[in-house]
């Protein structure tokens, strides 16, 4: 025997408290994954030559230096990144396809300068157990950059062994400094180029292209002519003989010691380099330096934040958006209080009899019950007639029939409904004949 359900009170399953700190655990939770989506990446301080590098072959410490002297200085490792107004500073591997270096620098040309700096030093990072800072690396190597389809007009070459020959950097102005590795120089040689830098002995260190734009600073630090505009308004900017307002400059940085954390030691070279920086910046008329980090190797694939705010998907996302605030506004502004659950099985005659008479229909035997219904039936009239009760049908019938007669004579017979009852074997037949009997159980009641 079972006992049935306890009937719901609507109480709430859980304290409003409850309820609230979960929601709370939740969303914080939600935007760390969201955040860990759109910044996950592999780490910047790896021993690499880029920004984000403290070896000796990285330019961290230019990254900083830019920093404190007030430029807003920005890590990008996409392509959008490097799309912003401003100084682009590239710092591409060794192996790095030209082609893409050429496709970045052309794009530039109307948006602000670019510095290329030229790859140089073979580094690996050291290991831990050697109680260095992280990130520190050991110079093992020269590679020099093969860039087959960018700026092929110009040769990089390194110096020989010997110590001494390029006796440090010099500018036209007469500043001088040395280098950290005055055996291993790195300079360029080609046609249009600018010198910026170079050695004691005349070889190009960094220079700019020498093409039809406007460049008055970084004329100024090579201590050439500028070319000149012919009004103040620059009307004829676009004509074939004054320069290009809207072009700007691409810096080559054939000697890497000249800015890499390596160089930035000695504090004349830490400042030539701001120079060259600032000379780029003001003739962009813009204060922010970004460095690439994607063509020297930590570039970031699309992740699914970034993507979800893109179309096509952009529509699908607001969509989403729009669904969740729905539902939770509604969950929020329900009214009345929780409807009280239905038991599952509802207590009482009606049910018992319900699911004795399915179990019956299910199990086929509905022709076993026609009989016992007709003699419980008979019994039950004979008593509410007043008839003597235990008598036989043949006894009991007639009177039942006499008695219905009076009172409904277009009723049918209880014998005849009876007898039908008892004879019938499909479900269908003994339904009916059980109606008509229930039928003539309130006409005589």
């Amino acid at each position: 025997m079972s006992v049935p359900p306890a009937a719901s009170t609507g109480a709430a399953p859980f304290a409003r408290g409850t309820v609230l700190a979960l929601l709370v655990v939740g969303a914080t939770l939600f935007i760390g994954l969201l955040w860990y989506l759109g910044h996950a990446g592999p780490p910047a301080n790896n021993g690499g030559g880029h920004a984000g590098g403290r070896g000796l072959n990285g330019y961290a410490a230019l990254a900083a230096l830019a920093s404190e002297d007030g430029y807003t200085v920005a890590q990008t490792r996409s392509q959008r990144g490097m799309e912003q107004p401003g100084v682009l500073v590239l710092t591409p591997l060794p192996g790095t396809d030209g082609k893409d270096i050429d496709r970045i620098v052309s794009k530039r040309r109307r948006i602000g300068p670019t510095v290329v700096i030229a790859s140089k030093w073979d580094a690996k990072l050291l290991e831990r157990k050697e109680q260095r800072p992280r990130g520190w690396t050991r110079i093992e190597g020269v590679s020099l950059p093969q860039w087959r389809g960018f700026a092929d007009d110009v040769t990089v070459t390194l110096s020989g062994l010997k110590p001494g020959l390029a006796k440090g950097w010099t500018t036209a102005d007469g500043r001088h400094g040395p280098l950290p590795d005055d055996a291993r120089v790195e300079s360029g040689t080609g046609d249009g180029l600018v010198p910026l830098v170079r050695t004691a002995d005349g070889r190009i260190l960094a220079a700019y292209r020498g093409d039809n734009g406007y460049y008055p600073s970084l004329d100024r630090l090579a201590n050439v002519e500028t070319p000149g505009v012919d009004d103040a308004d620059g009307d004829d900017a676009d004509s074939d003989s004054g320069p290009d307002m809207d072009l700007h400059p691409v810096i080559l940085v054939f000697e890497p010691d000249l800015f890499d954390n390596y160089g930035l030691a000695d504090r004349q070279t830490a400042l030539l380099a701001l120079d060259i920086l600032r000379a780029a910046a003001v003739d962009s008329g813009s204060r922010a330096v970004t460095f690439d980090l994607s063509l020297a190797g930590l570039g970031g694939r699309p992740n699914l934040l970034t993507l979800a705010f893109e179309p096509p998907f952009l529509a699908a996302t607001a969509g989403l958006l729009l669904t969740l605030l729905a539902i939770g506004w509604r969950a929020f502004c329900r009214f009345g209080p929780p409807r009280a659950a239905i038991a599952g099985i509802p207590p009482g005659k009606t049910t018992l009899v319900t699911n004795s008479a399915a179990l019956i229909r299910r199990a086929g035997r509905l022709h076993l019950l026609t009989v016992p219904y007709v003699d419980a039936l008979r019994e039950r009239l004979a008593q509410r007639l007043g008839l003597r009760r235990g008598a036989g049908a043949e006894q009991t019938d007639p009177l039942i029939d006499a008695h219905l007669a009076r009172l409904h004579p277009e009723t049918v017979p209880f014998s005849i409904a009876a007898a039908q009852l008892a004879a019938a074997h499909r479900p269908a037949d003994a339904v009916r004949a059980a109606q008509a009997l229930h039928a003539i159980e309130k006409d005589l009641a």
